[in-house]
């Protein structure tokens, strides 16, 4: 069980703020999306000398179940590689908002998994306008503000600091 810090709870990201993040966040998910596919329609192009013909692949089921999982697989890889090695998604360097674990230190490999597969819970994407989002819930993380985070963790140390020996 991990130490619950209210500090955490203090700067926690506002509603609003998280509608913006995921907003877009979507759009940028978007934009790689279509972009991969248009590297890929122009290496087909180069490579087979014509173009792909996106008419006859909409009707095949193959088709459409290959470009959900390229979708899904880009979708679950942003939020996994951003918010595991940055703390962030664009988004959320956008807003000035960042993901924490509940005990204030950076979230684990576990805790970012968590967080990123419960995103594909129906309805999670609008569960962030209740007290916490369920992928913050179920994972222990929290979106907060950064920048006041730090102010007031800075603060308490150097409160803490008072009176203490400084070695030259």
């Amino acid at each position: 069980m991990r130490k619950y810090l209210a500090v955490v709870d203090r700067h926690k990201a506002t509603s609003g703020i998280r509608f913006i993040n995921y907003f877009l966040d979507q759009l940028f998910i978007q934009i790689i999306y279509y972009a991969f596919f248009f590297v890929f329609g122009v290496g087909y192009a180069i490579t087979y000398g014509e173009g792909f013909a996106t008419e006859d692949a909409e009707k095949d089921t193959t088709f459409t179940l290959i470009t959900l999982t390229i979708y899904l697989a880009m979708s679950f890889s942003y939020f996994f590689f951003m918010e595991y090695y940055l703390g962030k998604t664009i988004a959320k360097y956008i807003t000035g908002t960042e993901v924490i674990s509940i005990d204030g230190n950076k979230p684990t490999t576990k805790q970012i998994i968590a967080r990123t597969f419960s995103r594909a819970v129906p309805f999670d994407a609008l569960s962030f306008l209740g007290n916490n989002g369920w992928h913050d819930s179920w994972s222990d993380t929290r979106v907060i503000n950064g920048k006041n985070y730090v102010a007031e963790i800075q603060s308490k140390a150097e409160i803490n600091s008072i009176g203490a020996k400084e070695i030259v």
